[in-house]
């Protein structure tokens, strides 16, 4: 196992990848403070305590395929590039196409391979066309556990979504999107998860 494939402390990938960077020039005064920052498209940067509590429940590990759902700023797809190293590979899904060019270019020159953006598709929700993923993270509340990312996940993937307020962990365990075991971790606010 090479340097690159060592496991990363969420503390050290925090430390890689500062939240300033993917901010606009009006919030990035903010960008220590634990609150959520408004970054467009009447979305929002999410708080890092919640950024953190989330990574830690998805328990992502070297060499893995992540779906970032939602991916925002990109900061959250930068992390978890950090975190996958780089044999993984992290794929960043965004709705607005104004959040994906400026996830993109905050990216650029940081040096992370593994990770890359998408354009969300109306009418799919997440990539079934690049599934499955050993972990599928979700940065937008639904109202009910959407069975469809469930079957992008591989048998023993883990997803985190925010569902009607509470943090879930889905962890998938056979065949169907109803084998799954799901635990609450919480309750968080969200913007909503467009589905259709």
């Amino acid at each position: 196992m090479s340097a690159q494939d060592d496991p990363v402390t969420l503390a050290e990938a925090f430390a890689r990848v500062p939240r300033r960077r993917f901010l606009p020039a009006d919030q990035q005064g903010w960008a220590e403070s634990n609150v959520p920052l408004e970054i467009g498209c009447s979305q929002t940067n999410s708080q890092p305590s919640t950024v953190a509590d989330m990574l830690s429940l998805l328990d992502v590990e070297p060499g893995q395929t992540v779906l970032d759902l939602g991916s925002g700023s990109g900061w959250t797809t930068a992390l978890l590039g950090v975190l996958v190293g780089g044999r993984g590979r992290v794929i960043g899904v965004e709705r607005h196409r104004e959040l994906l060019d400026g996830a993109i270019a905050a990216c650029d020159g940081l040096g992370f391979e593994a990770i890359e953006f998408a354009e969300a598709a109306a009418g799919t929700l997440g990539l079934p066309e690049r599934a499955p993923f050993d972990r599928i993270l979700v940065s937008a509340e639904a109202k009910t556990l959407p069975g469809s990312l469930v079957e992008q996940l591989v048998v023993g993937g883990v997803m985190v979504i925010p569902v009607s307020g509470d943090m879930l962990r889905v962890e998938r365990t056979g065949e169907t999107p109803e084998d799954a075991t799901v635990t609450r971790h919480g309750r968080y606010r969200f913007v909503p998860l467009i589905e259709e």
